[in-house]
């Protein structure tokens, strides 16, 4: 896979969760260490994001 193909995959694995956090907080009695969990792999793969393309 090209690092363009990989950084794509990565970027849309982050929309994908960024939209997932977006559902699960308007959600009645949410688990916030659900949602917590959720945010620190959409921060793991921003990083991800930010590494490859520096």
């Amino acid at each position: 896979m090209s690092l363009g193909a990989h950084l794509h995959e990565l970027r849309k694995k982050h929309q994908a969760l960024s939209e997932q956090v977006d559902q699960v907080q308007r959600m009645p009695g949410i688990d916030d260490l659900d949602v917590r969990e959720l945010k620190k792999e959409k921060l793991r793969l921003k990083e991800e994001i930010r590494r490859l393309e520096a």
